[in-house]
This record gives C-alpha cells, structure tokens and sequence, in this order.
C-alpha cells in the first residue's frame, strides 16, 4: 500500500518530507486493506521459545515456507523475511512471526489470505517440531529467556530502549499485535480517519484484550500488551494531542516525526546507530553520525516506522491498538475498521461520537480498557456501551459497502466475534483468567495448545 517514490535523491527541504505523506491520498476506487498479524512461536516438547538457528528455529521455519513460493530476503547470511505477491513475513525482535498482507479490495480476501498462510505456517512448524499461537503478549518466558532475532536495526532498539522507558524491552521481545491498514483520499479524509481511529482506539484495545499473563501468572491487566506502550518511549507512542487539536494535517503529522529521535540510518546491510540524534539536523547535513550527509526518502520511510503511535501515519494509516489472537479475530480486525472508516455515512456516524471527545477523555480510557476492558467507564457509560454503538456503525457501513463472496455475503459476518464479546462483557482475557482459575489449574501452559494456530 505504498507510492512509486523517487527515493535515492538526497533531500534538503522538509517540503519533501511532507509531500511523500501526500502522495498517499488515492481515489476510493483504489482503496485498499492490508492486514498485518504476529504470532508467538514455541518447542512442542516444552513450550520454549523458539531461537533463530538451529532444526527448530526461526531460519528452519522461513526456510521451509520458501516450498510456497516464497522468496527470501537476507541482511548478511541471514534470512530475515520473505516476500510473495505483495505480501512479506518478517521477524520481530523476539522471534515474534509476522504476515503482512498485501493490499486486497475486502476483508473476504484479506481472510483468505490469513488462512493460506496460518495452513502454510502449520504444514512447516509440524514438520518441524514446533507451534504458533494468537495472543497479545508471552504469557510464560521472562524477557531474559526470550532468544535474540539477528537483525541490526534491533540491536540499536535493544541498547537505547532501556533510557526511555521500563518496558520497551518487553514490547519488542514479548508483545504481538494485529493491525490493519487503511487508504485515504485527501488530507481532509485522512485528518477526519486519524482523529476517528485515534479515539476510538481503547474500544478496539478491549474488544482485542487477550494478554493477561506475565511470567506465567495473571498480571492484573487484561491487555498488559496496551500497558507495555505507556512505558516503552514518551517520544513516539501513545495519543498525540495535535490529533485532538485544529490544523491536524500532512505538514502537521510531519514536524511531529522530525522531532521523534532517531534510531539509525540504513546503508547497504549496515545499520548505523543514529539513536537520539535529529532527523532535522541531518535535513541540514549536521546528522553526527553520518556528517555531511543528507537524507534520503528510504531514510524518511525508515524513520516513519519508527514511530509507535496508537494510529500511524506513513502513505495509509495504520490501526495499532489490538492484541493479537485467534484466526477469526485477525478477520474482525479489518472488518471492524473498514466498517467505519471506508463507507463515507458510517464515518460521518463514528465522527458525530467522537468529535467532542477530548485527548484528556481518550487517554483515560486507553488505562481503562488495558485494565478493566469493557467495564472501563467512560463519561455516564461503561466502555462495553461504547463498543456496542461503535458495532452498530461498523455493521451498517459494511452493509452498504456490500462487498460480497462468492456465496453472496456480505462482510458483516467477520464482526460476529466482536458481537458476542461486546453482548457478554467479557474479553477474551477474561475467559483466559477464568480458565486459569478453573480447568487449568493455575497454570498458563494450556494456553499453548488450546489457542494454537
């Protein structure tokens, strides 16, 4: 989901920057959906996390993914992703695995797509000796057993992550999201999406809560996932108030990255360590390590990823705040979001009950929903009120969406798990911690087989 960008020039006005942004506005007939998922890999014998080398590692799985088709990517002697039709799978620091999607036209196709690769992944890891499953966060290993994935842009993150926060560590190592991203038309629209998916973050965060579990005992949050990114960097996470305020734009999302430290620069396969240091100062030549040296638009769109905000803004917006989890809530996800951004009555329905919200009241309700999940209160209401309007609109922009398969249905279905999550009350972190108490006997290690993949 990305521009044709001219990207080798070096780059000395900020103008650039923000026209790159711009260059995502496309016409609705050319929107798209990219869903992307990771997944947390264990032993079968033992429920260890699974390290990158070796007959039972993360190189030996990426390997044998490559019978379908898929082709490697390598940083050094390394596989690091692959990459087939549009789409790519990637590792996260702790050998967390990730299917980004291509850009598909409906959520049919989006789970389609999900479900090939969850079928190829399986086929692999079985062969292999190995299991994957959805949740939003280890629920067994300390952050010190979890092994190392050998790429360098990780090895910056690792050592300057520890100065800006308690838990970046553990979001690189332990946590696992799902997302999707979106397309927008104009600076406007985009404006309007950002704002609407900004707020309405917490109700995706507690509708997706699956991460109660820390070093193999409840953590007394029901997303610890959402908790981990308010102590990971204040630089880069979280609700920017400018989203809350007038003039929310391209140029306005721009001077607000350029004044996000940097990680690194990438050149060839080195990745050089630029942490803390000033994208405006390397506009100007002035970048310490690299001196003289200007910016390029791959360094633009390497800084952007660098960026943690609950919604992200590249050449689409990226919707962040959801814990990973089973197969057919990696379908809700898109669903839920394409129901309310992509059908212009449904937007205009979810902006009439955000507009008035204010950054303080979003803020309130992100601890609330990492914490207590549908039960959070928000003004009169409690979240689950909240969620079940937010549903309601989600369901008729599909509807008039009207994208249908090939049996004539519509996409409405794909939010028939978040239905009965958001009628019950309960999170699916709820029915994990009533497991626990119960059937499991205070133990996590069930989690690893009755919510593989």
């Amino acid at each position: 989901m990305t521009g044709a960008t001219e990207t080798a020039a070096p780059i000395t006005d900020r103008r650039a920057l923000i026209e790159y942004l711009e260059q995502g506005c496309k016409p609705r007939a050319r929107w798209r959906i990219g869903t992307e998922h990771e997944k947390i890999g264990y032993r079968l014998e033992d429920l260890g996390p699974l390290p990158y080398a070796g007959p039972r590692g993360i190189r030996a799985l990426l390997e044998g993914l490559q019978r379908f088709g898929w082709t490697p990517i390598m940083e050094g002697e390394n596989v690091i992703a692959l990459t087939l039709d549009g789409q790519s799978v990637t590792l996260e620091p702790g050998g967390q695995l990730e299917l980004s999607g291509g850009p598909l036209e409906t959520v049919h196709q989006t789970c389609r797509e999900v479900d090939t690769h969850l079928d190829q992944v399986r086929e692999v890891a079985e062969e292999l000796g190995i299991g994957f499953f959805g949740g939003g966060m280890q629920p067994k290993w300390r952050r010190e057993q979890i092994p190392v994935m050998p790429k360098g842009r990780y090895k910056i993150m690792r050592a300057y992550m520890p100065g800006k926060g308690d838990l970046g560590l553990d979001m690189m190592m332990r946590t696992c999201t799902v997302q999707v991203n979106l397309d927008f038309e104009s600076e406007a629209c985009m404006s309007r999406m950002f704002r609407v998916g900004l707020a309405l973050q917490p109700v995706a965060t507690a509708l997706f809560a699956n991460s109660p579990f820390l070093d193999g005992k409840p953590n007394g949050y029901l997303s610890y996932r959402s908790h981990v990114w308010t102590d990971t960097d204040p630089d880069r996470c979280g609700f920017p108030r400018f989203v809350f305020e007038d003039g929310m734009g391209f140029e306005r999302y721009a001077d607000y990255v350029l004044d996000v430290p940097m990680y690194f620069v990438h050149r060839g396969d080195r990745y050089i360590d630029a942490s803390g240091q000033s994208f405006r100062d390397f506009l100007d030549g002035r970048l310490a390590a690299l001196p003289g040296e200007r910016p390029t638009l791959d360094d633009w769109v390497d800084h952007l990823t660098t960026v943690f905000t609950e919604v992200r803004l590249k050449q689409y917006l990226e919707m962040r705040g959801a814990d990973g989890g089973p197969g057919r809530r990696l379908c809700a996800l898109p669903a839920l979001w394409v129901g309310l951004l992509y059908e212009k009555a449904a937007l205009d329905a979810a902006w009439s009950l955000v507009k008035d919200w204010t950054h303080e009241e979003v803020l309130e309700l992100r601890a609330g929903a990492a914490r207590q999940g549908l039960k959070a209160p928000f003004r009169t209401m409690t979240l689950r009120d909240v969620a079940l309007e937010v549903l309601e609109v989600a369901k008729d922009g599909l509807k008039r969406r009207a994208r249908l398969d090939s049996g004539g249905q519509d996409e409405v279905g794909f939010l028939t798990p978040l239905d009965g999550i958001a009628q019950s009350g309960l999170t699916p972190a709820e029915e994990l911690l009533e497991a626990y108490e119960g059937r499991w006997r205070g133990s996590v290690d069930p989690l690893f087989t009755e919510h593989a993949y």
